[in-house]
Parts: C-alpha cells; sequence; structure tokens
C-alpha cells in the first residue's frame, strides 16, 4: 500500500490539475457548443463558402466568428487546435483513479458489506468497464442507430444504467458511480482522439495538398462533440457527488444516479434548443419537479431505534471503537494521516458537536466508517441514531 501522506499529496496534486484542465475542456465545449447553436446564416452571400455569422462582445471588444460550409478557400498561417485539454483531463482523471480507488482500494473501491471480491477482481472490474463501454459506445455511433437520435439517446441511457446496477453489485457505492463518471469522461475523451481530431486533420491535409475536403470527417466529429456536449452535465454530477453521501449512499444509488444524468442532459437539451432559437417552455419546470421528486422520495427511511433509552457511555464507546482510529488528532489506522475533514472525534464534546453529520454519515447513508473498516454494527447504527434522536445529550 502506498504511504498515506505520499498519498494525499499525490492526491490533491492530480485533483488540481484535473479541475484546472477540465475547466479548459469544459469551458471550450461549451463556447463552441454555444457557437454552433447561435449561428445565423449571414445576410449577405460574400460567395466564400459561410455557413453563417455569429457577433459577440466581450472583455470591452467586439468579436465576429464565421463557420464555414466545409473550409475557408485557403487555409491562414495560424490554426488553432482544441484537443489537449481533452487528453489532459482524461489522463488526469485516470491518475486520480488509480491514486485513490486502485492504490486505495481496502478504503475506497470495495465495501465488504456490498461484494466480498479482492482488490485485483474490482480493479479489473473498472478497468474493463471503461475498456468495454468505449468499444460498445463506438460501435454504436458506427452503426445505423447513430441516424436515430432518440433511438440512441435510449439505448444509451439504458446501457449507461444497466452499468450504474452492475458495478452497484461489487463495488463501493463511491467507486460504483466515479467508475461510471470515468466512462462517460473516457468516450468523450476518446471521441475527441479518434474521431473529432482526425477528422479535423483530414480536412487540413486535404487542403494542404490542394483538394476538396470532404465533409463527412467534419459531420462525424459534429455528431461526437454533440454526445459530448450532452455527456457533460452528468459527468459533472458524478465529480461533486463523492461529497454527498445522500446520493451515492442510497439503497438505489444507482437509480439516483439514472435519474439526477437523465435531468442534466435534459436541462443541456434545453440550453440546446434555446440556443438554436427554438423556445421550450417544458423541460426546465419538469427538471425542477423531477429533482424536488427524487429528493422526496430518495430520503432515508427511518432505522428502528432500541426499545430502551441509550446512554451516552454506550455511544462513546462504539465511537471510540469505529470511529476514532481515524478521527483523532493522531489518527492509528495506518491508512489515515490526518483526520477526514478536520473532524476530530475523541472527546465528549467533540462527538456532540458532529452528532448530526455523525448520524447522516453512519446510519442513514451508512457511508462511515469508510468501506466499514472498522466493521460497524447495524446494531451499533441503530444506538448512534437513538441517541442523536432524543437530542445527542452528553451525560458525564
Amino acid at each position: 500500500m502506498i504511504d498515506p501522506y505520499l498519498s494525499d499529496w499525490l492526491n490533491l496534486l492530480a485533483r488540481w490539475f484535473h479541475i484546472v484542465v477540465g475547466a479548459g475542456w469544459i469551458g471550450t465545449s461549451f463556447y463552441f457548443n454555444w457557437l454552433n447553436n447561435n449561428i445565423r446564416p449571414p445576410k449577405v452571400d460574400t460567395g466564400e463558402g459561410v455557413k453563417g455569422e455569429v457577433w459577440s462582445v466581450h472583455g470591452g471588444g467586439f468579436y465576429q466568428v464565421r463557420k464555414f460550409q466545409v473550409s475557408p478557400g485557403q487555409l491562414p498561417e495560424t490554426l488553432h487546435w482544441f484537443k489537449y485539454e481533452a487528453y489532459f483531463t482524461w489522463i488526469s482523471g485516470i491518475c486520480l483513479l488509480t491514486i485513490v480507488y486502485y492504490l486505495g482500494a481496502d478504503r475506497f473501491l470495495l465495501d465488504p458489506s456490498v461484494s466480498d471480491i479482492s482488490a485485483g477482481a474490482g480493479i479489473g472490474l473498472g478497468v474493463g468497464t471503461l475498456v468495454v463501454g468505449w468499444l460498445v459506445y463506438d460501435m454504436m455511433c458506427r452503426s445505423p442507430l447513430h441516424k436515430q437520435p432518440v433511438a440512441f439517446t435510449v439505448v444509451g441511457f439504458l446501457l449507461t444504467t444497466a452499468v450504474a446496477y452492475g458495478l452497484s453489485q461489487f463495488l463501493s457505492p463511491r467507486a460504483a458511480y466515479i467508475h461510471v463518471g470515468a466512462l462517460l469522461g473516457t468516450c468523450m475523451a476518446l471521441n475527441v482522439f479518434f474521431v473529432i481530431i482526425p477528422g479535423q486533420r483530414e480536412m487540413v491535409d486535404a487542403m494542404e495538398a490542394g483538394k476538396e475536403p470532404d465533409p463527412d470527417g467534419g459531420r462525424r466529429g459534429a455528431l461526437r462533440s454533440l454526445h459530448n456536449n450532452y455527456m457533460t452535465l452528468p459527468v459533472l454530477f458524478i465529480m461533486v457527488s463523492n461529497h454527498y453521501p445522500i446520493t451515492f449512499g442510497h439503497e438505489h444509488a444507482w437509480a439516483v444516479l439514472a435519474a439526477i444524468a437523465l435531468l442534466g442532459a435534459g436541462v443541456r437539451h434545453w440550453f440546446n434548443l434555446r440556443g438554436k432559437g427554438k423556445k421550450n417552455v417544458w423541460i426546465l419546470p419538469v427538471a425542477a419537479v423531477g429533482i424536488v421528486s427524487l429528493a422526496v422520495v430518495s430520503a432515508p427511511e427511518p432505522i428502528e431505534l432500541p426499545a430502551e433509552a441509550v446512554a451516552f457511555a454506550e455511544v462513546h464507546t462504539i465511537i471510540t471503537q469505529r470511529c476514532t482510529p481515524c478521527h483523532a488528532q493522531q489518527p492509528t489506522h495506518p491508512s489515515v494521516v490526518a483526520p477526514p475533514k478536520d473532524v476530530v472525534l475523541e472527546t465528549p464534546e467533540e462527538i456532540a458537536r458532529h452528532a448530526s453529520a455523525i448520524k447522516t454519515q453512519s446510519v442513514d447513508t451508512r457511508m462511515m466508517p469508510l468501506g466499514n473498516l472498522t466493521n460497524m454494527k447495524d446494531s451499533e447504527r441503530a444506538v448512534i441514531a437513538a441517541w442523536v434522536e432524543a437530542g445527542a445529550k452528553v451525560d458525564h
């Protein structure tokens, strides 16, 4: 196992880099999709093969962007490519996946309460999901199904939901979520690497050779770029979901993920329609009602509490055995160098101060102890719940 201190630093640096390059990739993706949606035919045909143009103002300056039907008459001296943002986002994401989930399999990848598979099997399942997932998606894009957008979307959504469900049967809830996000991110990045950029390169090479570019490469790239556009919001949700165990900690976490991904893609569709000048009055209200309804139906069910009153001494013993090994000024668990989120649970006062969070993490979502490394029992969770609901009083 990698040294915990070194692991934390690698985690920090990889995550920081991932966020920076990811922001660049998503920013350019959103911007170019906005351009495509807002391009309008020029009022005057100059005979240059211009498909549309858009004017904008930003940062004290005016900008005019033109899009050609296929290509301009001749290439400019400087042609900017947008690809490295995607590549480095994927590379840094895979590094993070390896550092956090594969090198820390006992804490983050596996959960004995879910499955007793080995670390090697869990890693193989995760990597296999990314490889097979890309191959299936790419095959769908090259099949006649890609010409039927509604059918393609339905099949893609059902397959992704099936992947989420399957992973949730073997990996920890957090790992299942993050691997679905990694799968979508892999499809997005490989779309750029294998389809979008090669198609653009073919067009540029044809122009440099004095030939008429084949528009098929551009059309294939545009389709994959549109797919990337719709996958962006679900991926962003998965990136932040690890901070919210109310989602991945739910008994049917895979269904919660599917619902939020569908709502996110719907919101993205509304923005795309709006950019094209098509007004839609029902998508956003339905999405708002959907997210509120999801919050209601996914609320944690009340746990069966002990019949007798719970003394704090009993709670203190449970916390000391199951939580304090990590949540201490000097953690005793070998894989932890500092108390997670700076939460220390050593004194009665500290335990009482965090009582609500303890219940959320250890009872409502069962996300703590992480990977249940300290083997907290359901009966102990019930004791904690009873103590919190009775007012979280500390008896000295």
